[in-house]
């Protein structure tokens, strides 16, 4: 069974940092890409970042271009990312998510990953 757990969630001020841990379990770990995802309140769940397999390929929502980097440790079975110059609007619950398919997507949708971790709270103060 596939399962996936979020870390590194908190509350910091606008123009901070975090990073965000997911640590995944049940299969190759190696073998799939991993994505993040985030829900703001009242908002529908909303793609952030996608890493291939071996972290070739990346993929970024516009809003976090520049600012956030995923990345991951196939040694330990772990994806990550680093979020830097936080803003309030980036205030959402953090899913870390992957997919049943080792092809890499060119546009990645909550409705179409397989798994999710429960989540874990990012609140950006003004």
């Amino acid at each position: 069974q596939v399962q996936l757990v979020e870390s590194g969630g908190g509350l910091v001020q606008a123009g901070g940092s975090l990073r965000l841990s997911c640590a995944a379990s049940g299969r190759t770990f190696s073998s799939y890409p991993m994505a993040w995802f985030r829900q703001a309140p009242g908002k529908e769940r909303e793609f952030v970042a996608a890493m291939s397999q071996t972290g070739v390929r990346t993929s970024y929502a516009d809003s976090v271009k520049d600012r956030f980097t995923i990345s991951r440790d196939n040694t330990k079975n772990t994806v990550y990312l680093q979020m830097n110059s936080l803003k309030p609007e980036d205030t959402a619950v953090y899913y870390c998510a992957s997919v049943n398919r080792v092809a890499w997507q060119g546009r990645w949708y909550a409705d179409g990953m397989d798994y999710w971790g429960k989540g874990t709270l990012v609140t950006v103060s003004s």
